[in-house]
């Protein structure tokens, strides 16, 4: 017996066998057992996630002796004969080789006629977006008005160069890609199955490889099953793809955290004498960056590898987040360097130059050059004379406990005497509408509890322009973030980040 390929020997024959279209299955398993069958129904997506598959497999539930069902029994002669492509009622057309209204029109003339053996006619279309104009048209009138014996089931990977009229009559599926996590686990399942030596890493890389197509997968473990001898490891795996192994990217990591452009340069150097493709070089680097992110702020998130747990305690976390937008500009230009190992190189010592200083020193070398904040209104004679250990305004404020209004309140005044138990505050008259009865005894008895004494309280309200607490520690931000400009604005670092990247300096303080 002739050998099958695993894409083929695995293609799924009921919806259960079906990986990473879950939804879509449970929609069409209710429908199916429910009778609610629509005429035409429409699946969309990507090369490889199980279009015609799923149409043969609905073909399937529509016309088996058990059915309509959504578990097709697999023994009776309609599930057999759609099997091995020999069903009389499936008629399965490739749209992309009959482009022509003539075709369309003959595939169409028998729709009338009733099913030969099974319970309906099934009209598989594959790549249905390639079909023309008049051929649209053409299938456009049995779309509207099919017979009862008849579904249509369209297949594409484009849907938006299906015409809005077509789109209408149809039930709509979208199968979503399938994920590295789905094939990997769906590729060790088979592994078992076919009792194929193998190992996770290198199932890993077969899977993120096939991006999202599981047919892709199953070619590439075939390839891989006969390069490795009927074996499937990470380096023959690596080798036949042509990228490289995660750990062959770690010396490099641990050259750059101990910040060694001498080491970093061999270690690039002695990368290049594989000949690796450089781009997948530097996409691995990424998702190494990726990988360390997550152990350092979920190390249990994930099950990280003890290199990777490793390097997270040497990289400082603003560090990766660094390397890793570099990593993804120099992804992005390597199309443009005079030759990839030269664009490869030129990230990495990118990564080591603009390595951030460490954050606490520059924060307290920055908070050094800071003005100091200004002084604080000179205290009125009569009220030193009044009330000598009462210290300013500004100072009592957070020793009265205030909240919410009242703070806001007292925070837009003055102090202007303090004579016995009397308090007199002055309150600009653009905040009088905060000014309320209820809020000035809240004030007063605040005053109280902190002189330890009944309080008198009179607030005054003036049209002059008064230097509240507020807008002293407004005058104070402004000057800060001044100077913090100018400050970082002479960083030799900063001055070559925004140069290289257009970039602009935007700073805030958090109060």
């Amino acid at each position: 017996m002739s050998y099958q390929v695993l894409a083929r020997k695995w293609r799924p024959r009921r919806f259960k066998d079906m990986v990473g279209q879950e939804p879509i299955l449970r929609m069409l398993s209710n429908a199916l057992e429910q009778k609610r069958l629509h005429h035409a129904y429409l699946l969309t997506g990507t090369r490889g996630v199980g279009k015609t598959t799923l149409g043969r497999i609905l073909a399937k539930c529509l016309n088996c002796e058990t059915g309509p069902t959504p578990d097709p029994c697999g023994q009776c002669h309609a599930c057999q004969a759609i099997d091995v492509g020999q069903f009389l009622d499936l008629f399965e057309v490739d749209a992309a080789s009959r482009t022509k209204v003539e075709d369309t029109r003959e595939l169409l003339d028998n729709v009338l006629y009733p099913p030969t053996q099974g319970r309906y006619k099934v009209y598989l279309i594959d790549e249905v977006h390639m079909l023309s104009n008049h051929s649209f048209n053409a299938l456009l009138k049995t779309l509207e008005e099919p017979p009862e014996h008849v579904k249509f089931i369209l297949a594409t990977t484009d849907p938006k160069r299906l015409p809005i009229t077509i789109l209408s009559r149809c039930l709509q599926f979208h199968l979503k890609r399938i994920t590295p996590e789905q094939i990997a686990k769906h590729l060790q399942h088979i592994c078992q199955a076919e009792t194929i030596t193998h190992d996770l890493p290198a199932l890993d890389k077969l899977a993120k490889a096939a991006d999202g197509s599981m047919r892709d997968a199953l070619s590439l473990l075939d390839q891989a099953i006969a390069y490795g001898h009927s074996a499937v490891n990470q380096h023959d795996v690596c080798g036949m793809l042509g990228s490289m192994a995660q750990d062959e990217l770690l010396p490099l990591l641990e050259a750059l955290a101990a910040q060694d452009g001498k080491q970093l340069l061999e270690k690039v150097a002695h990368l290049a004498e594989l000949a690796p493709d450089f781009h997948q070089a530097l996409e691995e680097l990424i998702s190494l960056f990726h990988q360390i992110a997550i152990a350092q702020v979920v190390p249990q998130a994930v099950k990280q590898e003890e290199a990777i747990m490793s390097l997270a305690k040497c990289f400082a976390p603003e560090d990766v987040q660094l390397y890793y937008q570099i990593a993804l500009l120099g992804r992005r230009d390597l199309a443009i360097t005079p030759s990839p190992q030269q664009g490869f190189e030129m990230t990495m010592l990118r990564m080591l130059a603009f390595k951030p200083t460490n954050p606490s020193v520059r924060g307290t070398e920055q908070r050094s050059n800071l003005p100091p904040p200004p002084p604080a209104p000179t205290t009125p004679a009569p009220q030193a004379a009044a009330s000598p250990s009462i210290p300013d305004w500004r100072s009592l404020l957070p020793k009265l406990g205030l909240t919410g209004m009242a703070h806001a309140l007292a925070s837009n005044c003055i102090l202007e005497q303090i004579a016995g138990n009397k308090v007199i505050l002055s309150l600009s008259n653009t905040h009088q509408p905060m000014l309320n009865q209820k809020l000035k005894d809240r004030l007063a008895e605040a005053l109280s509890r902190q002189l330890q004494q009944p309080i008198q309280l009179e607030i005054n309200v003036t049209s002059s322009d008064l230097m509240t607490p507020v807008k002293q520690h407004q005058q104070e931000q402004e000057q800060r973030l001044a100077q913090a400009t100018r400050t970082m604005m002479e960083d030799p670092q900063v001055k070559k980040l925004i140069d290289m990247y257009d970039g602009t300096l935007e700073i805030s303080f958090v109060s």
